[in-house]
């Protein structure tokens, strides 16, 4: 699978990067889906796990966005594990509420994010993780 760069857009006018954010609260997949399409991503959402897995295998996304709150540990820890077994070079990007990142779950997780109104952090690590040139 090729990994795309830049602002959303393929490195060489190709598709842009496809990101499934799974997130419990419908608000937020709007806003996140608002924002990262305004930045020229594609972004799917689920709001339950088995939406999130279907949407995953059927169209394996470039990255995915996972709400650290939105289902037990032990079910996400499971789901994240099988997207890693599906396709091991999407990245997972957790979104959590806590301050604490480095207390989830390190090996399925390439990154983690302060959830906020404020999308810039999660926007930054979006672009450095999905750019040329990294291990993906």
């Amino acid at each position: 699978m090729d990994r795309r760069g830049g602002n959303g857009e393929g490195g060489n006018g190709s598709e842009p990067i496809k990101i499934l954010v799974i997130d419990g609260e419908e608000s937020h997949c709007r806003l996140y889906k608002e924002e990262l399409e305004d930045d020229g991503y594609k972004v799917l959402t689920a709001t339950t796990w088995p939406k999130g897995m279907d949407l995953f295998r059927k169209e394996i996304p470039d990255l995915v966005t996972v709400d650290v709150c939105m289902s037990d540990c032990e079910e996400r820890i499971r789901l994240m594990g099988q997207m890693k077994e599906i396709s091991p070079g999407v990245p997972i990007i957790l979104l959590t509420s806590y301050d604490n990142g480095g207390d989830f779950e390190e090996s399925f997780v390439d990154a983690y994010v302060l959830k906020s109104s404020d999308l810039s952090e999660l926007k930054s690590t979006i672009k450095s993780t999905t750019s040329f040139g990294n291990n993906l």
